[in-house]
């Protein structure tokens, strides 16, 4: 996420839907913001909490900022209409068989004239992927589609949201997923793929020159991620997501029954 084109202020009230181990929502927390951590994954979710404790232990974000984890269902989010300034869905919706009930969910809670920011994998680095190991994307949770950048927008823009922009990130991992899926994504131990994540951990800790300027040369070609901004128009409610809600399913889509939201 580029917080300079996604600029977050104290106060406002901010999404992470499918946060996973947190580091938006850590980083949101960090910048003063009152934070949801939302997933559905308790194991994660806890993590996640246990980090925001310890932030506030360590003075790491400012005092008057608030930050919480909510255990639910993409689908059926247990939130009011109209609530979040900001939402942050990263590499989530990727995993949701119903990605277009779930982007109703979050027009549906975003305010109007609030932001939206969504990373999924993109398509080339993907399908590279998905060439190479059949359980990069079988594993249960795993993907479930390969978006292109157009089919994204357009599917968005079908809910309600109108497209701000777009980058790309994380040109370093591609060629780190693209060993792992040839050597076997759960073979951690493969010197090839070891050697490089050291070459990761080392960028992500010490930002080198050398490797700022390599993502950002490999950014545009084989970035990771890509990253879309949207925007719910100002007077727009949330009619869309009350009509669909009317007639829809109650099941997530993926054959189990709804996990009742709960906080964690």
């Amino acid at each position: 996420m580029d917080f300079q084109r996604f600029r977050v202020t104290p106060g406002e009230r901010v999404l992470d839907m499918g946060c996973g181990a947190g580091r938006h929502a850590f980083e949101l927390y960090r910048r003063g913001a009152h934070v949801v951590a939302f997933d559905l994954d308790a194991d994660e979710l806890a993590g996640v909490e246990k980090m925001f404790g310890a932030m506030r232990l360590a003075g790491e974000a400012p005092e008057d900022a608030t930050a919480r984890v909510v255990r639910g269902d993409a689908l059926d989010m247990p939130f009011p209409d109209d609530h979040f300034d900001k939402i942050i869905a990263s590499e989530v919706l990727e995993h949701i068989p119903d990605d277009m009930r779930a982007m109703r969910e979050l027009l549906r809670v975003l305010k109007p004239g609030g932001h939206l920011a969504v990373t999924v994998p993109a398509w080339l680095p993907e399908r590279i992927c998905w060439a190479l190991s059949e359980d990069y994307h079988t594993a249960p949770g795993g993907h479930v589609r390969i978006y292109t950048r157009a089919e994204l927008e357009a599917k968005l823009k079908a809910t309600g949201f109108r497209v701000r922009g777009h980058h790309h990130a994380h040109g370093l991992h591609s060629p780190y997923w693209w060993i792992k899926c040839a050597v076997g994504v759960n073979n951690d131990g493969h010197p090839l793929a070891k050697a490089y994540h050291q070459v990761l951990v080392w960028d992500i800790m010490k930002r080198p020159l050398p490797t700022r300027l390599a993502e950002r040369v490999l950014n545009p070609l084989i970035g990771k991620s890509v990253v879309v901004y949207f925007t719910k128009p100002a007077g727009k409610g949330s009619q869309a997501a009350d009509g669909e809600k009317a007639g829809a399913d109650t099941t997530s889509g993926e054959g189990a029954g709804r996990e009742t939201a709960d906080a964690v």
